[in-house]
């Protein structure tokens, strides 16, 4: 009969042991480069999609990530595309409290990441088509679909190297803030009450070699029932309720594709 070892690591299907490793499969991810486009929103309308423990930031900014990694260790060298969809937050305990970001979703164009992501370390990957980024003159774009219907589109353009006051406008806004937040939350059985409910930081270390900056756009594009069954509810409420609000003068957000030689994520 098998029986489930409590210093072992698994993810289902258990009963074939836990899940496979190797001394190469580190979480360096060796290759990737990224959109980033920050910008504030309402409030109290990102408020209702913040659970407890956590409470909007200072500013309540959304910042939409596009990466695409490559070569990455434990994948064995394979790489994969991402959108993520992150909020400024707080988290309150009962020992500490943290500033950070708050993952509200994430795609993902491959499975493995989604399940790896999901099961253990709480951060709400779904899957979605990712186009590759494309770059032309100075301008960058990509998009995602599902079922077949796009939902999102990002671009930028106008890009240049940031100036030395933007590098340290960056880096101060972030100072005390690098804690990737999520929750961990499992149905019970058929989907009914909760079985696990818990909160989650999954830090990481960034090697940053190149960074541009420039003007960013992002699109969602509302879906419904029957283009999209199973995200229509999350695209429509980041489309009707966390876009564009109102862009701060005092506290500016760069918009910025990054080429990262080595990020490494906890595996």
């Amino acid at each position: 009969m098998f029986k489930l070892d409590p210093n072992e690591s698994y993810m289902m299907p258990a009963h074939f042991g836990s899940h496979a490793r190797s001394a190469k499969a580190t979480g360096w991810y060796r290759d990737v480069t990224m959109m980033i486009v920050s910008y504030v929103t309402d409030r109290e309308k990102l408020a209702d999609y913040l659970p407890e423990p956590y409470i909007v930031g200072e500013i309540p900014i959304i910042t939409v990530t596009y990466a695409c990694n490559k070569q990455v260790d434990w994948l064995a060298g394979h790489g994969y595309n991402l959108v993520s969809v992150n909020a400024s937050a707080i988290y309150h305990g009962e020992k500490e409290t943290l500033a950070g970001d708050y993952n509200l979703v994430m795609w993902e164009n491959l499975a493995d990441p989604i399940l790896t992501g999901r099961e253990l370390q709480g951060i709400p990957k779904i899957f979605a088509n990712i186009e590759e980024h494309q770059q032309l003159n100075d301008s960058w774009q990509t998009s995602a679909s599902h079922f077949g219907n796009k939902f999102f589109e990002m671009s930028l353009s106008d890009l240049r190297p940031p100036t030395p006051e933007e590098i340290a406008s960056a880096a101060k806004m972030r100072e005390g803030k690098d804690n990737p937040m999520g929750m961990r939350y499992f149905p019970g059985i058929s989907g009914f009450g909760q079985a696990v409910k818990e909160p989650t930081i999954f830090p990481s270390q960034t090697n940053i070699t190149q960074a541009l900056v420039g003007v960013g756009e992002v699109k969602w594009l509302p879906q419904t029932w029957e283009k999209n069954p199973t995200q229509y509810t999350i695209i429509n409420a980041i489309a009707d309720y966390l876009q564009y609000w109102q862009i701060s003068l005092e506290y500016p957000v760069t918009h910025d594709p990054l080429k990262w030689d080595q990020l490494s994520f906890p595996t």
